[in-house]
């Protein structure tokens, strides 16, 4: 992209859509780190589209975290709009030991091999510190060090060594990581260390909490019994065991990111991008919120601008329908992180103005369960798609009915009102949801002139609009969602209320 390209590229981006609400429907996640932490930045961010934010815990110490954590809340409040946190748990990390020099070369096509002896290593061997491995690993499995870089494969394996043979050679050094992807790791995927980082989220009042190197089902299950109901619970799909089992995982999960990192150093290249429209797919099949993460504007870190190959993957997981695109080190520690959220909010916008995107993200059929609530949230997208409707007013406690409206992807926007701001804060990541906290109501007819005025207030239609209104009754009973209404405005709903 040439100089002159650059700048006009950039200068498109400035012109950010309307605040309250966005005017997308994606939602853009956002990585914390040294270089957005700062309340400047932090606004910053936000005002160029961030919609949640991501504390990274494999990274920095509680202390930092509780800041940045205070920070955003403070921002919160500011702006007087829910802002999503979602705190990443980091996991298992499975390493070599040290070298006798610091580092090593192991030669293409020879035979390396991993042993439990604690001894500084050499070209020919090193420890494993991690005896569940030996016991599980057989003849022809593969073990990727160092993101890959290096690969070998096992020619035979007992309790005490796995000799292998250097399919790729080259540098080792000390404590690289090592990922074994053809076998079930028996690891817990959450360490001591993630249980300390889990108890921190929770006292810190995290929305969401992010699991990673998630395997099993048991996985997910354990995580939520230390969370002890509070937060909400995304699982990370990077491990291809997780494959195998993928709607159980989901199913017991509130939501799903696709972490294409590890993902890519486990598969081919090549493996990827179906793997992604299928994890996508299933998770809105099943109507959770799904993240697609990492690498999404890689070259931002150090660039102003993004590479067309880039602006294509960020519009593809839109086009696909994904509740939120995340930001990592794009927003965490590069050189450009304001111009990275306000590039991927115009490409998400660009796309959700495509007259051929709202065909594009109905691919995937999502046939409602046999309850009175998806029922009803089918036909308010389905009245919203007939009609000249201006959005859906969704009234909840749990935040439950605004997922399954999300879930049938409708032409509209959806104002969420909930005298909760934990789901107002929770729903932040669900596609489509502009939430509001406000009181509770205690009759249909607070509840059709509070929807009406909320609407005004915040950008959804004028005089003449009609709109979908879904609730349950009696108000206040969680999962009772049984009312659809649809309302016209006046106009002068916030005059008549003083």
């Amino acid at each position: 992209m040439g100089h002159s390209a650059s700048r006009r590229f950039i200068r498109s981006t400035q012109a950010v859509a309307k605040l309250d609400p966005r005017g997308r429907k994606v939602k853009i996640l956002a990585t914390v780190g040294p270089a957005s932490r700062e309340p400047e930045m932090l606004e910053k961010l936000f005002r160029a589209g961030a919609d949640a934010f991501r504390v990274n815990m494999s990274h920095g110490e509680h202390a930092t975290h509780a800041e940045t954590i205070a920070n955003i809340r403070a921002l919160e409040k500011k702006v007087n709009r829910p802002i999503t946190i979602l705190c990443d748990l980091q996991g298992p990390k499975l390493r070599v030991g040290k070298f006798k020099e610091g580092r090593a070369v192991i030669r293409h096509s020879g035979h390396f091999t991993l042993d439990r002896n604690p001894e500084p290593g050499d070209e020919t061997r090193v420890q494993l510190p991690h005896p569940e491995l030996f016991g599980i690993l057989q003849k022809g499995q593969r073990l990727l060090i160092d993101d890959g870089k290096l690969r070998l494969r096992v020619i035979r394996a007992d309790q005490n060594e796995i000799l292998c043979s250097a399919e790729v050679g080259g540098v080792i050094s000390d404590r690289k990581g090592v990922n074994v992807p053809d076998a079930v790791v028996p690891v817990p995927a959450l360490t001591d260390k993630d249980r300390r980082d889990l108890s921190f989220a929770v006292e810190h009042g995290a929305d969401w909490i992010a699991l990673s190197f998630v395997q099993r089902p048991e996985d997910v299950a354990e995580a939520r019994r230390l969370m002890g109901g509070y937060g909400s619970l995304m699982a990370k799909i990077e491990k291809p065991a997780a494959i195998s089992r993928l709607e159980e995982i989901i199913e017991l999960s509130d939501g799903i990111m696709v972490a294409r990192g590890d993902l890519g150093v486990e598969l081919n290249p090549e493996e990827v991008p179906p793997l992604q429209k299928r994890i996508v797919e299933s998770a809105r099949r099943q109507g959770k919120p799904v993240v697609v993460a990492t690498q999404m504007l890689e070259s931002m870190i150090e660039a102003p601008t993004p590479t067309r190959a880039e602006v294509s993957d960020v519009a593809n997981a839109v086009y696909d329908g994904a509740d939120a695109v995340m930001l990592s080190a794009e927003t965490a520690a590069g050189a450009w992180p304001e111009e990275a959220v306000t590039i991927m909010h115009r490409i998400a916008a660009q796309v959700e103005a495509d007259p051929g995107y709202g065909a594009r993200v109905h691919f995937i059929e999502t046939l409602p369960d046999p309850t009175t609530a998806d029922a009803l949230a089918q036909a308010a997208a389905s009245i919203a798609n007939t009609l000249p409707i201006a959005g859906v007013i969704v009234f909840t406690g749990s935040g439950s009915t605004a997922r399954r409206v999300a879930r049938e992807r409708p032409g509209v926007p959806m104002l969420v009102l909930t005298p909760s701001q934990k789901t107002a804060r929770k729903v932040g990541l669900l596609w489509g949801a502009h939430a509001v906290s406000t009181k509770d109501i205690g009759s249909f007819e607070e509840m059709i002139a509070k929807g009406k005025r909320m609407a005004l207030r915040h950008g959804f239609g004028t005089a003449g609009s009609r709109l979908v209104a879904l609730a349950g009754v009696p108000f206040g009973t969680p999962g009772a969602t049984n009312l659809l209404h649809v309302v016209t405005l006046t106009g002068n709903e916030l005059d008549q209320h003083g």
